[in-house]
């Protein structure tokens, strides 16, 4: 993920430069709207879904999420890897065999 976080910088400071926290937010949830959107079609619930497109919204999810980490400084891989451990600290009784995925 580290290669692609950076990848993602040298992409927006080509393109210009990271636009304002906000504007980046805005962009993050226009494209969480869309995955939304493709995940209902998907579950059948809002016409038909396409994996290819669900696939997709969850790299443009990712990619507007790679800009707000690039701008704070912040290593998403670290980050994904310490909520990862919350989760499994803090919800560990509310799932079945989770000693076999700490030991994954």
């Amino acid at each position: 993920m580290n290669e692609h976080q950076e990848r993602v910088d040298r992409v927006i400071k080509q393109f210009g430069g990271y636009w304002s926290p906000f504007e980046m937010l805005a962009a993050l949830m226009e494209e969480v709207g869309e995955l939304a959107d493709e995940l209902l079609k998907i579950e059948g619930i809002k016409g038909e879904g396409d994996r290819k497109r669900l696939r997709e919204e969850l790299g443009d999810t990712l990619f507007a999420l790679a800009c707000i980490a690039n701008y704070y400084g912040i290593d998403l891989l670290e980050a994904l890897g310490e909520s990862v451990e919350k989760y499994l600290a803090r919800d560990s009784s509310r799932w079945k065999d989770v000693d076999d995925v700490k030991r994954g």
